[in-house]
């Protein structure tokens, strides 16, 4: 039973880590949106997030854009790791919709 409640503070971390990694390899046609419905759990998450992992991920995205965008031909990925900012700072409460939806779950 102490199993159970181990691993399931950590579900939340592993689902925003899991959407981090579905957005990432193409973030082209989507973007992310902030959940009204999330509450104080996922803010104290983000906390968490922000102090662990969420702040090395966004500096590594902006370093990473500011590179490409150098070379034309990098300009429209460098514009997709900025994008990927936002979810890999603070990636709970935040859903991926398509970029013609993003009003779809406000």
């Amino acid at each position: 039973m102490w199993r159970d409640r181990e691993h399931s503070e950590t579900i939340p971390f592993g689902i925003a880590a899991f959407r981090i990694g579905v957005y990432a390899p193409w973030p082209f046609g989507y973007t992310t949106v902030e959940r009204r419905d999330a509450g104080a759990p996922s803010c104290i998450g983000n906390v968490l997030w922000l102090i662990l992992a969420g702040w090395w991920l966004a500096l590594a995205h902006i370093v990473t854009g500011i590179l490409l965008c150098i070379t034309i031909i990098g300009i429209p990925f460098g514009i997709a790791n900025f994008k990927l900012i936002p979810v890999s700072l603070l990636p709970l409460g935040r859903e991926i919709v398509r970029t013609d939806e993003p009003f779809a779950t406000r």
